[in-house]
Order: C-alpha cells, then structure tokens, then sequence
C-alpha cells in the first residue's frame, strides 16, 4: 500500500471518531495545539531556517521567501489564531433549517463534517496550521501536502501539532502530512474519490489548474489574486494614492495585494505623476500602456502585454492602464480579474453601485484597500483558503466552509403510498 493511500485509510477511520467528539474536546485540542507551537518554536524555527537557506541558493523570489518565512512573531500569531479558533461557535449541530412535512414527518437540516480534507499548497507554512486548526474545529480529519520549498517547516509543525492533538485526546491519524514532494504523490491524493472527501488547493495558477482539471475528488477552488484598484473620474485623490500604495505595497506577495491599477482618463494626468513615482520609490517595477508611458512620469516603465493584465505578479511589480470610463473598467477587470477581490475608489455613488453589482469577483470593494479579504478580518477567525468558485463556499473559507449538511426526520410509522 502506497505512502498516500495508508494516509487517507487512516484518516478516514479517524473522521469518523472526530464526528462524534465534543465541542469541549476539540476546543482543548486547539488550544493544546497552540502552546506546542509555542513550546516547540526552536525546532520549527530550525527546520524554517533549513528552507530558507534551501530557497535562497535556489534563487527563490523575495515575494515567495516572505510567504515561506516564519519568525518568533509570526509562529506566536499563528499560535494565537488558533486559540481564537478554539473560541469560536462551534457550527456542527447548528440547525440550518426545520419544519415539519405535510405528512407530519419533522424534518431538520443540521450541520456535519465534510469527512476528510485534503490540502495541497506551496510555499506557505502558516496554510500547515490554519489548515489543521479549523479542520479539527469542524471535526475533520486533514491530509496536509505542502510543496518542497517548505518541506521541513511544514513536517514539522504537522508533527508538533499532531502529537499535541492526540495527547489531547483525539485520534493519532487525526492531522497527516504527505511526506513525498514528488508529482505522483500529489497526483495520487488527487485519485482518492472515496476516501477524500474534498480537496483544497492554495498556490500559484498551475497548482490550481491542475488540480481543477486532474482531480477525482471534489475541488474548492481557491483562485489566484490578480485583484484590481479602480480609479474612478470622482475618485477624493488623496484617498485613491493611500489605497494603492497600501494594497500594491502592504505586503505584495500575497493573494489579495492589488496587481493592476486602473485610471479614468478624465483623472489620469492629475494622479498619475505622482502616484507612479511614489510606487517607484517604494520598489515597484511598473508595466504600462501607451497613455500612461507618455506620461514619463519615472524611467523604466515598460510596455505591457497582454499577459501583463492577467498575471499575479507576487511582488512589487504592477500593471497599469488609462481606461475610458466605468464600463471599459468593468469590461477589463471582469476579462483579466482572476474573481478574487476588486476595488473601486470614488465619490459617485451610482457608480459604486455599478462596480458592486457588476464586477464579478468574491469581493468587491468600494473606497477600501483590497488587503482586508481575510478570514480573520471578516470574523470568520483563521482561514483555510479564499475561494472564487460560485459553489458551496465563496470567500474567505472559515468554519462553515467546512461543513456539509444532513437531513434529520423523524416519524411515527409514516409510509408513502
């Protein structure tokens, strides 16, 4: 029996016991998580170092080695993300819906585990965590395979967290992670139909694609964030430069920073200037078109292409165009935007409303920095990935993402004729 297959066995035996434990005991879990993470910061610490160094003679990107760095501070905030989740509603056994049938059959609808959670992701040891935190919340079993740049963090906090989990009470096989970083193993995990229940991917558009059209077992698509700031012809300036600076520069290899910046040509000469060399100074390369080459605002703009439009670029790089009006903004971000997070900055308010209703996209903003979709900004405590499918789940993923639903009846002796 191969590594992958053993894996899901056991996790699906462990599901089923995780179904049926206690909001008490699951939450003691999680804090006990917590405090491993804590308790054991020097051996994760170790084996982060070990990635890093393994990145770095790669060549590995600075966006890519910001996401694969962990710190004291960032493993003492995951820490405490899951203890936040320990502190959270407990969504199994939530009544979704009852009524009782015309037959006098009473029927509820509750809340239950999706069984067991397959996660496959890159370079993201913070995902090891989450992920494991909000699948023993919602009673499911998880199989984590994260990607070779973060091989040694990520098996070792599955270690820690596991071994803190079980000595909390819950089944040994409860939290898993697939050792191999080879192809095959991760193609395999995506052949258990039958033993996975769902699986969630996190990374680069590859990853996704691949997943999405190779797996046997249902997918959530978490989509990549080619995510789009709007300036409109009423846009307040000042509040339209701070927006962008911040959701281009904040933190630019993640998911929800601004890749494309799009400028109403009724405004385009008054904000650019500025705007373009303040993003210059603060380190981005910038990719253009004609109108806003011209400009010459900074040197070294490039022309860019139409695979510029579509990319996500995971740095401080940024492609920008002169637009004709709300519908050519509309019309490009719906074309280009990857359905992740798309803003609008103005003061027309008819206009918003059209960005709102019209562009396709999980969230869409209004006067705001796409940098807030996140599950734990929405409330929704730590997330395990941000969808930008239509089905089941759409957005930041917290708790009720991972649950599915059953239909309970009860009767007394009904039949149908």
């Amino acid at each position: 029996m191969s590594e992958v297959r053993k894996l899901a066995e056991q996790a699906r035996e462990a599901a089923g016991v995780l179904a049926i434990t206690s909001t008490d005991q699951r939450n003691l879990a999680l804090v006990a998580m917590a405090d491993a993470l804590v308790a054991r910061e020097g051996e994760i610490l170790a084996a982060n170092r070990a990635d890093m160094d393994a990145a770095r003679e790669k060549g590995v990107a600075d966006g890519i080695l910001d996401r694969l760095e962990l710190t004291s501070a960032r493993l003492r905030a995951i820490s405490e993300a899951l203890k936040a989740v320990s502190l959270l509603g407990d969504p199994l056994g939530e009544v979704v819906s009852g009524h009782t049938l015309p037959n006098g059959i009473e029927l509820t609808q509750v809340r239950v585990p999706l069984g067991v959670v397959a996660m496959i992701y890159e370079a993201r040891p913070n995902v090891t965590a989450d992920a494991a935190g909000l699948c023993i919340k919602t009673g499911n079993a998880v199989i984590l395979r994260g990607g070779s740049l973060a091989v040694n963090s990520n098996l070792t906090m599955t270690r820690v967290l596991a071994e803190a989990a079980h000595a909390a009470g819950l089944p040994r096989c409860a939290i898993q992670a697939v050792e191999s970083t080879e192809h095959a193993a991760a193609a395999e995990l995506m052949s258990l139909h039958g033993l996975i229940d769902v699986l969630i991917p996190r990374g680069g558009a590859g990853l996704i694609k691949s997943c999405v059209e190779n797996s046997k077992v249902p997918v959530i698509e978490t989509g990549t964030g080619n995510c789009h700031i709007y300036i409109h012809q009423a846009a307040d300036l000042e509040m339209a430069r701070r927006i962008v600076v911040n959701a281009k520069c904040q933190r630019p290899s993640v998911c929800n920073a601004a890749e494309s910046l799009l400028v109403d040509e009724a405004v385009y000469r008054k904000v650019l200037p500025a705007l373009l060399a303040e993003l210059s100074t603060d380190g981005v390369a910038l990719v253009a078109d004609e109108k806003t080459r011209a400009l010459d605002a900074v040197d070294g703009i490039e022309a860019a292409t139409k695979e510029d439009w579509g990319t996500e670029y995971h740095d401080l790089k940024m492609s920008v165009k002169v637009v004709a009006g709300l519908d050519e903004a509309i019309a490009h971000i719906n074309t280009y935007g990857t359905m992740h997070s798309e803003a609008i900055v103005t003061e027309d308010y008819a206009a918003s409303r059209r960005f709102l209703h019209e562009v396709d996209a999980a969230a869409v903003y209004v006067n705001a920095s796409t940098r807030f979709t996140d599950g734990e900004v929405f409330g929704l405590g730590a997330e395990i990935g941000i969808s930008t499918q239509k089905l089941h789940a759409r957005g930041p993923m917290g708790l009720e993402a991972l649950t599915s639903t059953k239909h309970l009846l009860m009767g007394s002796g009904q039949i149908r004729e």
